[in-house]
C-alpha cells in the first residue's frame, strides 16, 4: 500500500469517529430532553404530599382566666363546754357528718339534775306563798311590804329554776350547725371546765364551701370590678380538684376583699360552691377559672397545627385547589384542648394539622380530612342506595 492510500484510510476513520461522536451526543441530548418532558408532563397529583387536614372549629366561647386557691369552710365552730364536770360520753365518730342539734358530748348530769330539782321545789314554794299573800292582801291582813317581798322571792326562785334547767341542758353538748366533725380532743373520764381555752372538738359546715384565690389587677379591673358595680354580666366560676382534668363544679363570686395587696398586685376573691356530696374538704388545693364578659364568636384549632417561625406562630392553610399557604396567626388561651386564634384564620378554612414538616408553602397536598380535636378520620356520609329498577318483560 502506497502512502496516498494510507492517508485516505486514516481520513475515512477520523470522519467515522466524528460522526459516531455526534450521534452519541445527540442521543444523550434527546434522552435528557425526553426525561425532562416526562417530568414536566407528569400529573401534579404525583407530587402532592398526603397530610392530615381539618376544618377550623368555630363556636361561641367564654374567655376564662385560670387561678389556684384553697378551699375554706363557710362555718367553723370550736365546741367548748358551758358547764364544768366529768365527761361521761362521746356520741360521734371522728370525721362523722352530724345534724344541728345532735348530741356530741355528755357531761355528768347528776349534780345539775339535783340543782334543777331543788330550784323547782323552791319555785313551787314561793309561787304558793305568793298566791297566799295575794289573798291576805285582798283582806288587808298583810302589809304591802311583805307582799312585795313574797313577790320578789317568787321571781328569784323562777329565775334560779331557769338557770338550773339551762345548766342541765348544757350538760349535753349539741351540734350548733350541720357539718362534719373533727376528732374528740377530750376523752371520757376527763374533767372539763366551762369555757375552757381547749375546745372539745371542731365542727365545719359541709353543704357549701368557699374557694379563696388571688386575682391579678388586670382581671380585677376588666371583669370583677364592673360586675361588682352592676355594669357587667355576672361572672361564672368553675372549680376542679388536683386529681381532675376538667372543672367539675360551678359556683359564684361570694365576696371580694376591700383592698389590693400592693406587694403582689392581687386582690383576694372568695367563691361559693355547693358541697352536698361532702367531697370538698377545707384546705384542699383548688383549680379555679373565672369567666369574663359575654360570649363571643371564636376560631379554635389544635395545638399540633401551629408552627413556630422565630417569634411568629403560623399555620398552613389548604385552599380549594388543595395547595398550602403560609398564614401567620395570633394565638390566645387554651380552651377544651384547643387554642383560640385571635387573628389570622376565618371560619370554614382548612389547615394542615399533621405533617407540617413535610410541606412547604405553595406546595400541592393530598388532604386526608380528620377531626380537629381528636385527630381521628372525619366521618363521611354513606353512599346513597342504588335506585330500584322495575324491569318489565316485553313480548
Amino acid at each position: 500500500m502506497n502512502l496516498s492510500n494510507l492517508n485516505l484510510t486514516q481520513k475515512r476513520n477520523a470522519v467515522s469517529l466524528a460522526v459516531a461522536g455526534v450521534l452519541v451526543v445527540t442521543a444523550c441530548a434527546w434522552g435528557i430532553y425526553g426525561s425532562n418532558e416526562a417530568q414536566a408532563n407528569a400529573p401534579a397529583a404525583s407530587q402532592a404530599v398526603q397530610v392530615e387536614v381539618a376544618e377550623v372549629v368555630s363556636r361561641k366561647i367564654t374567655d376564662w382566666s385560670n387561678f389556684s386557691g384553697r378551699l375554706e369552710a363557710v362555718d367553723r365552730v370550736e365546741i367548748r363546754p358551758q358547764v364544768s364536770g366529768v365527761l361521761t360520753a362521746v356520741h360521734f365518730k371522728d370525721g362523722a357528718l352530724v345534724k344541728k342539734g345532735d348530741v356530741l358530748f355528755t357531761i355528768d348530769q347528776r349534780p345539775y339534775a339535783a340543782e334543777a330539782f331543788a330550784a323547782e321545789a323552791r319555785a313551787d314554794y314561793t309561787a304558793s306563798d305568793l298566791a297566799r299573800g295575794e289573798r291576805l292582801l285582798a283582806e288587808n291582813a298583810i302589809a304591802k311590804r311583805d307582799f312585795e317581798e313574797k313577790k320578789n322571792a317568787a321571781k328569784s326562785a323562777e329565775a334560779a329554776l331557769r338557770i338550773a334547767k339551762l345548766n342541765l341542758e348544757y350538760s349535753q353538748v349539741r351540734a350548733p350547725i350541720d357539718g362534719r366533725m373533727s376528732r374528740a380532743e377530750i376523752t371520757v373520764g376527763n374533767l372539763v371546765t366551762a369555757n375552757s381555752p381547749t375546745p372539745l372538738t371542731t365542727l365545719v359546715s359541709s353543704n357549701k364551701i368557699y374557694a379563696s384565690f388571688d386575682v391579678d389587677e388586670q382581671t380585677f379591673l376588666k371583669y370583677i370590678n364592673p360586675a361588682r358595680a352592676g355594669k357587667g354580666p355576672a361572672l361564672p366560676v368553675q372549680l376542679g380538684l388536683a386529681n381532675e382534668s376538667s372543672f367539675s363544679r360551678d359556683g359564684s363570686i361570694h365576696s371580694i376583699d376591700n383592698r389590693l395587696d400592693t406587694s403582689s398586685g392581687t386582690i383576694r376573691v372568695r367563691a361559693l360552691f355547693d358541697n352536698k356530696d361532702g367531697q370538698l374538704v377545707p384546705g384542699l388545693y383548688a383549680r379555679l377559672r373565672l369567666g369574663g364578659g359575654q360570649e363571643r364568636d371564636a376560631v379554635l384549632i389544635a395545638e399540633r397545627a401551629v408552627g413556630t417561625d422565630q417569634a411568629k406562630r403560623f399555620v398552613l392553610v389548604v385552599d380549594k385547589d388543595n395547595k398550602s399557604a403560609y398564614r401567620e396567626v395570633k394565638t390566645g388561651a387554651t380552651q377544651d384542648g384547643l387554642i383560640i386564634i385571635e387573628s389570622g384564620l376565618e371560619p370554614g378554612e382548612r389547615i394542615v394539622v399533621n405533617g407540617l414538616q413535610r410541606v412547604h408553602p405553595g406546595a400541592p397536598v393530598t388532604p386526608q380530612m380528620v377531626d380537629m380535636k381528636t385527630g381521628k378520620a372525619a366521618e363521611t356520609a354513606p353512599p346513597a342506595p342504588a335506585a330500584a329498577t322495575n324491569d318489565k318483560k316485553v313480548g
